[in-house]
């Protein structure tokens, strides 16, 4: 292998070095700040620098940690790939065979023709200067291999010594978690068959006490569905890594000769601040194809209007009020199909109930199209309740174990698409449903995790299989129905990934709509998706999941920064409560294409009290803030206020947005519709005096520059 050299890959400000010269597996000698463009003997020399120490109780001979870590070399951590062949080959040790680069690729084949494997490792960076790696594994062998586990990792140095990640449960999605990255390994495993409430976007190591705009960090993120591994490791030299991958069950990764099998994508990330880190992944999104590029319209989502009562004159009301107040997309939640009065009954029963809709939807589709909106309807595909039909023609559709049911959830079972005449059936109902009305958006919801999770005629496990076949099967929609938008909604926020992103248009941000709980979920989740991903709602006076009252203002301002929308029965509103709601849809709608294409900066603050987020023009042309009061001030001022991400040379004319709803508290400058015009260095290091506002409610920050 004398011919292959260390690989140097640079893109958006990144650098990533791969020691490619074997005949071990490439090994990473620098992932971070951009080292310029090195010559071949720089390359060299930092190999040298970036050998292993030698350890008086040690391995005479230290190897550096590949990208899949091998126990072979003398990496006592998790190794990358975990397997037998019926108890043999349980360690494998790959040899290079050849590498392949491109300008932003570099693809590797190894094989062990001891234990009869061949690995090829894909390696990217992205122009936005993600890192992004897979690997697939071939059994060459005459006899079954089982992977019980395939795990990529990068490098992290030892200045790393915090760990942020996220966790959460139902309506309360994303809330970080700090740690000491010390020696050991910190864990995240995944086995609900789906991303999970408590899943961690990231998992982020960082110098000491990183913020938004501060530190180095380096974060990765495994873009799979179903149950995953995200990891954070270090041993005793020293040395740390962050990975990750699909948490297989037994039997799962089973490789007959010849099989196959392939990890999801990991991602990496770094950046000086969460921000540079955040907008990594944002830029790489909005980049892809697929991305959305049309305006995100504003939904209303009937579900919290009317719950299960479905009357087509209340529906229609409900529609006539979405079009007054220039909502672009009516979406019909739950209770359309057959049997389904609650939540009991008629998952699986996917036609529409001739009961309730004795000329099938096309009564409310024809009267919602006619007010100028898209239609939109909700389906739950991989669940099944007991009570329906199809559960009791096919009870061996049912995911389940043994000769044994898995305890309900929600009244509902999980439906088994690695089960061939399921997948069919549901992508026959499905297509046909699409094909006989218009309906340009489905809310797709998954809303429970999966126990027992097997295949009844393999007695094997089946969440591997389900998660593929998911999908499968959304590919297959969208090719048939070309246009067709899909939300991924899972009890809200329970499967936001880049895995389900490939093929999705945006993801629930939470069933929670309290405008409150809202701030955090959402400023969160935006560490991983800009903002015209995230769907963000504007729910009744009361929430129905706290208990909380807020005022419209206070609502419509935290929507604002996602994909905004309605879940509220506007139709029983008061005229005052539309007029108010019709000028804040129409200040989203006159901000969306700054705040969907903009960059997303967020302030570190020390007090709690105040949280301030806001969107800037990539040009550096226009910025908007939102300045939040979560809680009461202790002081009767909360203070200058940074707002960071400008231009720091250009002047900027700062005001406040003239917004539908009352006016809060105020300051000199703010007085009277007054601004005040600084530079961007002064906002983001100086600020401006902001009043202590009433807890929950929030100002908008108009900045401009004029200069």
């Amino acid at each position: 292998m004398s011919n292959i050299e260390i690989l140097q890959l640079r893109a958006g400000g990144v650098s990533l070095v791969l020691d490619c010269s074997g005949p071990a597996l490439p090994s990473v000698l620098h992932w971070g700040a951009d080292l310029g463009e090195l010559t071949e003997n720089a390359l060299l020399e930092l190999r040298r620098g970036a050998g292993a120490v030698q350890e008086g109780s040690g391995l005479d001979e230290n190897r550096p940690i590949a990208i899949v870590p091998e126990y072979s070399a003398g990496w006592f951590g998790l190794p990358g790939l975990n397997g037998h062949r019926d108890g043999q080959d349980f360690s494998a040790s790959f040899t290079l065979n050849s590498v392949a680069q491109t300008d932003t690729t570099v693809q590797i084949d190894a094989s062990d023709s001891e234990a009869g494997l061949e690995l090829r490792l894909t390696v990217e960076l992205t122009d936005s200067g993600l890192v992004r790696s897979k690997a697939d594994l071939t059994n060459t062998g005459e006899t079954p291999y089982t992977v019980d586990g395939l795990y990529l990792a990068l490098p992290v140095p030892t200045e790393a010594t915090e760990l942020l990640d996220m966790t959460g449960r139902h309506i309360g999605e994303r809330h970080p978690q700090r740690h000491a990255f010390t020696q050991g390994a910190h864990i995240r495993d995944n086995r609900r068959g789906r991303t999970g409430a408590d899943a961690t976007l990231l998992l982020l190591a960082g110098t000491p006490g990183f913020g938004f705009r501060a530190g180095e960090i380096w974060a990765v993120h495994t873009a799979w569905s179903g149950n995953h591994r995200t990891y954070a490791e270090r041993g005793m030299s020293g040395y740390g890594v962050i990975g990750g991958g699909e948490l297989l069950l037994p039997g799962e990764g089973r490789l007959e000769p010849a099989g196959a099998y392939s990890t999801p994508w990991i991602y990496g990330s770094y950046g000086v601040g969460l921000d540079q880190v955040s907008h990594r992944f944002h830029d790489f999104l909005r980049a892809r194809p697929n991305h959305p590029k049309t305006e995100r319209p504003v939904v209303l989502n009937t579900w919290e209007a009317v719950y299960f009562d479905l009357d087509l004159d209340k529906l229609k009301a409900l529609a006539n009020a979405a079009a007054e107040v220039g909502a672009e997309r009516f979406v019909l939640d739950d209770g359309w199909f057959r049997g389904r009065r609650d939540d009991h009954a008629g998952l699986g029963d996917w036609y529409v109930d001739e009961g309730i809709w004795p000329k099938g939807l096309h009564p409310l589709v024809d009267h919602v199209k006619g007010l100028g909106l898209q239609f939109g309807l909700w389906v739950e595909p991989e669940m099944v309740n007991p009570d329906s039909d199809l559960a009791r023609e096919h009870p061996d559709w049912i995911l389940a174990t043994g000769n044994r049911m898995p305890p309900t959830a929600r009244h509902q079972q999980g439906l088994n698409l690695g089960v061939p005449e399921a997948y069919d059936y549901i992508l026959e109902r499905l297509d046909s449903i699409l094909s006989e009305y218009d309906i340009a958006y489905l809310k797709w919801d998954h809303n429970r995790d999966f126990v027992d999770g097997g295949n009844q005629h393999t007695g094997t496990a089946g969440i591997h299989e389900q998660t593929v076949a998911v999908y499968r099967l959304i590919d297959e929609l969208k090719r048939r129905h070309p246009g067709l938008e899909i939300e991924s909604c899972s009890s809200g926020g329970a499967r936001v990934d880049l895995g389900i992103l490939e093929r999705t248009d945006r993801i629930w941000g939470s069933d929670s709509n309290d405008a409150l709980e809202r701030q955090t979920i959402q400023r969160y989740t935006q560490l991983l998706l800009p903002p015209e991903l995230i769907g963000c709602h504007v729910g009744p006076p009361r929430a129905h999941t706290t208990g909380r009252t807020q005022t419209l203002s206070f609502r419509a301002i935290t929507a604002l920064f996602g994909h905004f929308g309605i879940e509220w029965d506007i139709a029983s509103a008061t005229p005052e409560e539309r007029q108010e709601l019709k000028g804040w849809v129409a200040l989203h709608k006159e901000l969306r294409p700054l705040l969907h294409t903009g960059t997303v900066v967020r302030a570190d603050r020390g007090p709690e009290d105040v949280l301030v987020h806001g969107v800037v023009a990539q040009d550096g042309s226009r910025g908007v803030f939102s300045v939040v009061q979560v809680a009461q001030s202790v002081t009767s001022a909360v203070g200058r206020v940074r707002l960071p991400g400008l231009d720091p040379q250009r002047t900027y004319r700062i005001s406040k947005v003239a917004t539908p709803g009352p006016e809060s508290r105020s300051t000199a400058w703010l007085a009277d519709g007054g601004s005040v015009e600084l530079n961007g260095a002064t906002l983001a290091s100086v600020g401006v005096l902001m009043p202590a506002q009433w807890p929950e409610s929030a100002i908008l920050l108009d900045v401009t520059a004029i200069g």
